[in-house]
């Protein structure tokens, strides 16, 4: 099968700079890696070698120089199958996680992302946390358990069975990488690959650890509690440092990124700050006033309808919405009345209410009195 373009593979343009050629890759190799697709390992996999094979080309001037010239019959002739002769046939694709860690765990000149084999930061773990109405509005601690790698206590990380340790590997030195020189109808090149003997570690373990079976590290739940602040909306993030993934080499613990969903409300709406709601009343309500209980956040409280209450009337009460994310006071709970009409009356009913509508003065009626004013001003100036 012939291969894609890699420039369409990153999603980029031919004139992309170096700095967007990298961002669309560590994008698509974040989204693509194994560890993120537990569930289609394998096309991930796929996409993943896809992704990184594009990128050793497009990443480096001297190969994207001869690809934009070339195309792929740049690097099809002589030894190897790929740019960096890492996806021929039997060749150890290797190096996920070192091509993770280097991009996500500090690499490109991070704190944890040095030469290889040095200490890396450990990926983060996201998940999802569902919160009701009320427990987004005044924040609520919850108790979550996740699934994430730790050092073996059998072993202390070394992966190495009790009284033993780890070797320098006799192939690349303890370095972690080989060099793998090629000729080709260029000229001769030299890449840099990850040791098929330790897979990039520098040391290989002669007899492992039982518990960890050489990982060096072992799966377990553990339960972390979380503080959900008030006034935190729908599609939130909260970042708790250290609670991630393990680190490699004395690399810290990646983060938890816990992403935060909030159910709809039966009654509440929010909009920002405010709380919404819509309460019915009856028109006799509407005309003569009334108190009525009205639901909030901190439970009922009396609210007086003023006499003449306009249907679509709108009122504020101060302070009684979602308190500010990070800040002092709250916004407050807005009512929207909705002024009911009643149907299928009876015919006494219809005639009183002609009786009682042949007493009521035009100027009486808010609508009606706004309306004969602009026919007046249009018509009789």
């Amino acid at each position: 099968m012939d291969k894609r373009d890699y420039y369409e593979v990153l999603g980029v343009n031919r004139d992309s700079s170096e700095a967007e050629i990298k961002k669309a890759y560590r994008k698509l190799a974040r989204e693509y890696h194994p560890d993120m697709n537990p569930d289609n390992k394998e096309e991930a996999t796929e996409k993943f070698k896809e992704v990184h094979e594009a990128y050793e080309v497009l990443g480096d001037q001297e190969k994207k120089s001869r690809y934009d010239q070339f195309g792929h019959a740049a690097f099809d002739m002589g030894a190897g199958a790929g740019p960096g002769g890492g996806y021929g046939p039997g060749v150890d694709f290797g190096g996920f996680e070192d091509i993770f860690d280097a991009f996500f765990g500090g690499g490109f000149g991070g704190p944890f992302g040095g030469r290889r084999g040095g200490p890396r930061q450990g990926p983060d773990l996201q998940m999802n946390l569902e919160l009701s109405f009320e427990d987004a509005a005044f924040g609520v601690e919850r108790e979550v358990t996740i699934h994430r790698w730790e050092e073996c206590g059998e072993c202390g990380g070394s992966g190495a069975a009790p009284g033993t340790k780890a070797v320098t590997c006799f192939k690349c030195g303890g370095s972690g990488q080989m060099r793998v020189t090629q000729r080709t109808a260029f000229g001769q090149f030299s890449t840099v690959t990850t040791c098929d003997n330790c897979n990039g570690k520098g040391k290989t373990i002669e007899k492992p650890c039982s518990t960890c079976r050489g990982k060096g590290k072992v799966r377990r739940p553990r339960n972390i509690q979380i503080k959900v602040p008030a006034g935190v909306d729908n599609g939130s993030a909260l970042r708790l440092a250290g609670e991630g993934e393990l680190g490699t080499q004395g690399g810290p613990p990646g983060d938890l990124i816990v992403r935060l969903r909030v159910r709809p409300h039966k009654v509440f709406k929010r909009q920002k700050d405010n709380v919404v709601m819509e309460i019915p009343i009856s028109f006799v309500q509407a005309a003569l006033g009334d108190e009525i209980d009205v639901p909030t956040l901190d439970g009922k409280t009396k609210f007086k309808i003023p006499e003449g209450t306009q249907p679509g009337a709108v009122f504020h009460l101060r302070g009684k919405g979602i308190p500010h994310l990070q800040g002092y006071g709250r916004g407050d709970h807005i009512i929207n009345v909705k002024v009911g009409i009643p149907t299928k009356l009876t015919e006494k009913q219809k005639e009183m209410l002609k009786k009682f509508d042949s007493t009521v003065q035009s100027d009486q009626y808010q609508a009606r009195k706004g309306f004969f004013k602009k026919m007046k001003d249009a018509f009789m100036g």
